[in-house]
């Protein structure tokens, strides 16, 4: 049970991932969570309207099988697999999270301060998730991809475009981490 529960050594996740998009570059599919949401617009029937949306989405059908995966997969983890030693923070983040007032996850996942529902009575907090929202909203299309679709596929694919995303990915991170989220939550 314990290989359940505790955490993976990176290696053994790299090998995993890069089975798994092995086995789609052979196949000839392509991974990425954001073309899910594109083919929920699809049949939703929002094809009708706006032509980005216009397509046979049951070519993607397969792809759903991943939002269905992650969504199953989080709700086992996290009511099944629960460990009290998920998450080890590095003892410079959680100063730095108490700065913010961000408490620490103390054996959650996450910090209810971030992701509990009363975070949502903070207007600088939905202020945000709405701008954030529509950015990865309508971003993602234009950067013909999402952080999972450049990351994972297109670096497996040794896509130029997916390794100037990831870097811009990362400069966004390093920005949101120094001066957005201070701004917020300092």
């Amino acid at each position: 049970m314990e290989i359940l529960t505790g955490t993976w050594h990176w290696s053994i996740s790299g090998l995993v991932i890069g089975l798994v998009m092995l086995s789609l570059i052979y196949f000839g599919k392509t991974f990425g969570m954001s073309s899910n949401l594109r083919t929920f617009c699809s049949i939703a029937g929002v094809g009708r309207k706006i032509n980005y949306f216009k397509f046979d989405w049951r070519e993607q059908k397969w792809n759903l099988a991943v939002v269905i995966g992650a969504i199953l997969g989080g709700f086992f983890a996290t009511h099944f697999l629960e460990s009290d030693s998920i998450l080890q923070l590095n003892s410079k983040t959680l100063v730095l999270l108490n700065d913010y007032n961000i408490d620490a996850p103390n054996g959650k996942i996450v910090p209810e301060a971030l992701f509990g529902w009363e975070i949502l009575s903070n207007y600088k907090v939905v202020i945000m998730l709405f701008v954030g929202g529509i950015l990865i909203g309508f971003g993602t299309p234009y950067a013909g991809g999402c952080t999972s679709g450049h990351a994972i596929t297109g670096l497996s694919n040794l896509q130029l475009p997916s390794l100037i995303a990831v870097i811009g990915f990362f400069i966004g991170g390093l920005i949101a981490v120094h001066f957005i989220i201070p701004l917020i939550f300092g």
